[in-house]
């Protein structure tokens, strides 16, 4: 009798487990990153999505993810309590991965500056060279490297800004089936 109970505690503990599918994130083939189900993925979509969701599974090429619609609501206190309101399942297929990483900034936008600063330094160039030849005296080579200089800024500051990781040249994914 006694067998018999150990046999019907311990049977609910022995399962056997498989290992899932996987997703490996190649950069000129190195692997820099592997993608299996119960991570967070962070990801916009060949045709522009973004989606930031839970993996459920990785089966047959295709991605299940699960994704968590929360808001802040205020209480009496004059704090905030974070309440799930709901959660949207989505799949999709690992080819239709566009790029890893964040979406869009909604606030300030580095490219968008750098772009500014590179066309306001082009502009006050030409200008410089405009005074330089129309009155040579009145001519001030101070303003000229300070226009060169906030061109090659804001050169740099466009080319800084963060785009994620694009999948196709220098970033590839693999599909590992485990079967």
């Amino acid at each position: 009798m006694k067998q018999l109970l150990y046999i019907f505690f311990l049977l609910p503990f022995a399962a056997q487990s498989q290992s899932s599918d996987f997703i490996i994130l190649k950069k000129k083939n190195k692997t820099i990153r592997n993608i299996f189900a119960g991570y967070n993925l962070e990801f916009v979509t060949t045709s522009g999505v973004y989606r930031d969701a839970y993996i459920n599974a990785i089966i047959n090429d295709s991605i299940y993810l699960q994704e968590f619609q929360i808001y802040r609501r205020p209480t009496t206190l004059g704090t905030y309590i974070l309440d799930t309101v709901g959660s949207f399942r989505y799949v999709y297929h690992y080819k239709e991965i566009g790029s890893f990483g964040p979406k869009k900034e909604k606030g300030f936008n580095v490219s968008g500056s750098g772009s500014a600063l590179m066309g306001g330094g082009a502009l006050l160039t030409l200008a410089s060279g405009v005074s330089y030849l129309a009155n040579k005296e009145k001519f001030s080579p101070g303003l000229l490297a300070a226009a060169v200089g906030l061109g090659g800024l804001g050169y740099l500051m466009s080319r800084s800004s963060g785009k994620g990781m694009t999948i196709g040249k220098k970033y590839t994914l693999q599909y590992m089936k485990m079967q």
